[in-house]
Order: C-alpha cells, then structure tokens, then sequence
C-alpha cells in the first residue's frame, strides 16, 4: 500500500517550492510524485500539425521525488507523517502518525 496517492494534498518539504501545497495528479514508479501548480517549467514546443498542438512556450508540471513531500492533515494544518494500522475488519488503512486519525 503506498503512503502517498492520487488526489491527496501534499505540502512540499525541499526545493524551490518548499512550503507550497498542492494535490497529487500521478504517482509515477513509487519514487516520484506529479503535484498540481508544483514544480513548474517552461517547455519549448514545436507545433504538430498531425495533433493539432500548436508551438510555442508552455508551463508543464514536472515530477518531485516522493521524500520531498509530506501529507497535509487538515485538522492540524500542518504536514504529517503516514502510518497504517489495521481497522475492525482487518483491512489495512493510513493514519496519521501524530493524532492516529484515518487518512
């Protein structure tokens, strides 16, 4: 089970992006993380006439390596750290390691 997933909210921990907050588009590989409005570049793209892309500069969300970002709990608004436990139905959840809550 991973820590981190599609959808979660995210606060980036290192990087030219520390402290911003965002939400997880796709985990690629287990090891890196695509977050919404994080991590941005400009890409020089040809036009592809066959697509109908145009050309131009356009701003692209790059990955962020997994270690660099933490969960946002809403409660305490702050990061937090993720732990698993097994619930009443012996099926294996996320919580929080600082209050135990479910994810």
């Amino acid at each position: 089970m991973k820590k981190v997933r599609k959808g979660d909210d995210v606060v980036i921990l290192a990087g030219k992006d520390k402290g911003k907050r965002g939400t997880v588009i796709k985990v690629l590989c287990n090891e890196k993380v695509q977050v919404q409005g994080v991590n941005i570049v400009k890409k020089h793209q040809k036009p592809n006439p066959s697509t109908g892309a145009t050309g131009g500069i356009v701003n692209i969300d790059k990955p962020i390596h997994i270690s660099n970002v933490a969960l946002y709990n809403a409660t305490t608004k702050k990061s937090d750290r993720v732990g698993f436990q097994l619930d009443k139905e012996q099926n294996k959840v996320r919580i929080y390691k600082s209050s135990g809550e479910l994810v």
